[in-house]
């Protein structure tokens, strides 16, 4: 009879002493839980940071020409850069795309047959965009930026670097480039002409358009005040009216 009672007695014990045992053991599991998923993110974070990627203009050996930049496929066009309206991008007319180099006179050829439109026969003459007040307050901005060093703040080609010793800019207020059609500015912006260079890698299309909206603001405020001298110079003063009395 005692010796049942005390193996009922030890059975108790092992049975109180699993269960105190057991909270260790859930938190011993919780811990290695923890540390299983720390190794794991770290692993993802060094990953994350140190990819297998290639870099532009970086040599490679993957590909046979060894570079790691690869060229468009042959026949497609980037998404966003089909350029199909031909006056916006070119300012040209549509079907007649030639560069500055070959569409009208080069500075210093033009004759009195070949001024205004009829010189640049491939430029377009209207604004194949809305000209808004914002677009001109715009071209200001960035004609100040580029185009005021040569052509001078008020487009006479008195700029900074032509007081400096550099070759005189063309006057947009002369009458051969007063009467051009707005597409010549637009090309010669995009392809360069005579002495300048091409703006295009630093000016886009709209800005291009923006500052020919405000160079031809810039033709009509001095065109008004040409118009207005002279009427002034014709009327008399009322002081002379009198001492001619």
């Amino acid at each position: 009879m005692l010796k049942s009672e005390n193996q009922d007695a030890g059975r108790r014990k092992q049975s109180a002493g699993s269960k105190a045992a057991a909270p260790g053991g859930a938190r011993w599991w919780c811990l290695l839980l923890s540390a299983s998923c720390l190794l794991l993110t770290g692993a993802c974070r060094r990953d994350m940071q140190d990819q297998p990627k290639m870099k532009p203009l970086r040599s490679s050996t993957f590909y046979k020409d060894g570079l790691s930049s690869r060229a468009p496929v042959e026949g497609t066009v980037p998404r966003g850069f089909l350029n199909a309206d031909t006056e916006y991008f070119t300012g040209k007319k549509a079907g007649r795309t030639s560069t500055a180099a070959t569409s009208g006179p080069q500075p210093g050829t033009t004759t009195a047959t070949t001024t205004g439109a009829a010189a640049f026969p491939d430029d377009v003459e209207v604004f194949p965009l809305p000209v808004t007040e914002e677009l001109v307050n715009r071209g200001k901005e960035r004609y100040e930026i580029f185009c005021s060093a040569c052509h001078g703040f008020t487009g006479k080609g008195d700029g900074m670097v032509v007081r400096r010793g550099f070759r005189r800019a063309a006057s947009f207020h002369d009458e051969r480039l007063r009467g051009a059609p707005v597409g010549h500015y637009f090309d010669a912006m995009t392809n360069g002409w005579g002495a300048m260079p091409s703006y295009a890698p630093q000016i886009p299309v709209k800005d291009r358009w923006a500052i020919v909206a405000y160079i031809r603001a810039l033709q009509i405020s001095q065109e008004n005040q040409q118009g207005a001298a002279p009427a002034s110079a014709a009327s008399p003063s009322p002081h002379a009216e009198g001492s001619h009395q």
